[in-house]
């Protein structure tokens, strides 16, 4: 498995290439794996996420971990995907460590259904609704190699990228 970076900073960035790569399956389980997922843990809550993918600190491995909206606990899914979608959806402003200081409007479902793994390999699946939905959707779409720019309608996208452009300008 990958090691992710050492430096105290460690979420990767917009313009990361690994950022826009489809992951791969997670398919050893054990002590290395809860590491990593303790570590994502840590980097989340101390960049003040609510959502962390492996691929936002640079490994390509389909491992999301997320904390509870409402409870705040922590929970790490493995190899999540999306089963189900409702037609309703919800339109709302979305954020995203990979994109520090900036925001979007990002249309989502209302309610998913997540089929996953825990920490053990065992089969967990997962409905949701709300703001978690939301998580759920915006951490699978890391895995899958989007961001919310991708989702974003082309003026928000478009609005960001000038504003990107303008913070890189000497």
């Amino acid at each position: 498995m990958e090691k992710p970076p050492v430096s105290r900073d460690a979420i990767r960035v917009f313009g990361d290439p690994v950022l826009k790569q489809e992951s791969r399956e997670v398919r050893e389980f054990g002590h290395d794996l809860e590491s990593l997922t303790a570590r994502m843990l840590e980097i989340m809550e101390r960049s003040e996420g609510v959502g962390l993918a492996a691929p936002q600190i640079g490994i390509q491995r389909k491992i999301m971990v997320w904390k509870h909206p409402e409870t705040e606990e922590p929970f790490t899914l493995i190899n999540p995907r999306i089963i189900q979608r409702s037609a309703e959806t919800v339109t709302a402003t979305e954020g995203c460590l990979s994109l520090p200081g900036h925001s979007v409007e990002v249309v989502r479902a209302e309610r998913v259904v997540v089929e996953a793994m825990d920490l053990q390999g065992k089969p967990v699946t997962l409905e949701a609704t709300g703001f978690l939905a939301r998580i759920l959707q915006h951490e699978i779409d890391h895995l899958e190699g989007h961001l919310i720019l991708d989702r974003a309608d082309p003026e928000e996208r478009k609005r960001v990228l000038k504003e990107i452009r303008e913070k890189l300008e000497p």
